[in-house]
C-alpha cells in the first residue's frame, strides 16, 4: 500500500472526475491522501473531498507564489478542522523571480516573512510543515533551522536533490519523492537517493503536475505513485512491497492521521 503524501486534489483539473480518479487509486492500493494548502480559495473543495473519503487529508498553506494572499485569520479558521493535518505548502521559490533588483528583492522579502509566518503558526498548532523548496535551498535552510522548524519536523516536498538540504533528516524532516525521479534528466536526484536515510522516505505525485514515465504528457494522479516506487526499488535494489511498506509507516509516523485508517 502507498500513501500519496502531496496531490492537488483540489485542482480544477480534477473537478469532472475526482471521484473516479480517487476510487481508481483506492482500488489499486493507495490508502491515503494528502491534499497540500496552496491556494485559499481551493480550501472549500480540499474540505469536501476529505468528509467524503476517510483517506482523504488536507493542510492549510500559502504557496511562496501566492505569498501576497497571506492571511493568519484564514489559517486559524481551517486548522482546527478534524481532517486538517499540517501547514503548506509554504516556502520559497526563486525560479520566476522578477528581472528588475529591487523587485526581486521585495518578491524574496515577502516569500520569506510569509514562509516564517507560517512555520511559527506550525508551532503554535503543533503540526507538521509541507515545505516547498526551489532554486533556494541555502535560505530555506537557514529559515527552517533559525525559527525552530525542528519543533514540529515536516516533509521537503518534492524534494529539490540539494545535498545541502539532507541534514535537515535531524530535524524531524522527510523528503518527498515523486515522478521527477523517473525524468531521464533526474541524474542528480537518481545520485542523491540513496544518501536519504530510508526512515525519512515519502511518496508522492504532486498530481496533476510532474508525471511519472511513461505517462509524461498527461495529467497526473495518484494512481501512478506506483511508478515512483517501483524506480526507488530499482535504485535502491530492494523489493517494491519493502518501499511501499517502508514509505506508509514513514507518512504514518509524520503524518500521525493516516494510523487510524491504515
Amino acid at each position: 500500500m502507498i500513501i500519496d503524501t502531496h496531490c492537488h486534489l483540489d485542482n480544477n483539473q480534477f473537478y469532472e472526475d475526482v471521484d473516479t480518479v480517487i476510487q481508481t487509486a483506492i482500488e489499486n492500493g493507495i490508502k491515503g491522501f494528502l491534499i497540500p494548502g496552496a491556494d485559499f480559495k481551493d480550501l472549500p473543495q480540499s474540505i469536501k473531498l476529505a468528509e467524503k473519503y476517510k483517506e482523504v487529508y488536507f493542510a492549510v498553506g500559502i504557496h511562496p507564489y501566492d505569498a501576497l494572499s497571506y492571511d493568519e485569520n484564514i489559517m486559524k479558521e481551517y486548522i482546527n478542522h478534524p481532517k486538517c493535518i499540517a501547514v503548506g505548502e509554504c516556502g520559497l521559490d526563486y525560479f520566476r523571480l522578477p528581472e528588475d533588483e529591487e523587485e526581486k528583492l521585495q518578491e524574496k522579502k515577502l516569500q520569506k516573512e510569509v514562509f516564517i509566518s507560517q512555520i511559527e503558526f506550525a508551532k503554535k498548532v503543533k503540526k507538521p510543515l509541507i515545505v516547498h523548496v526551489r532554486e533556494a535551498s541555502d535560505d530555506s535552510k537557514t529559515i527552517l533551522e533559525k525559527y525552530g522548524a525542528k519543533e514540529v519536523g515536516g516533509v521537503l516536498h518534492c524534494y529539490n536533490a540539494s545535498e545541502h538540504l539532507l541534514s535537515l533528516s535531524e530535524h524531524g524532516f522527510y523528503f518527498g519523492i515523486g515522478g521527477v525521479l523517473t525524468f531521464k534528466n533526474a541524474k542528480k536526484l537518481v545520485e542523491v537517493l540513496p544518501k536519504i536515510p530510508l526512515e525519512k522516505l515519502l511518496i508522492e505525485t504532486d498530481a496533476p503536475y510532474l508525471t511519472p514515465h511513461p505517462h509524461r504528457g498527461k495529467r497526473n494522479e495518484p494512481f501512478y505513485t506506483k511508478f515512483v516506487s517501483q524506480k526507488i526499488a530499482e535504485l535502491l535494489n530492494i523489493s517494491d512491497e519493502e518501499v511501499q511498506n517502508l514509505t506508509t509507516n514513514n507518512a504514518k509516523k509524520l503524518f500521525k492521521e493516516f494510523s487510524s485508517i491504515i
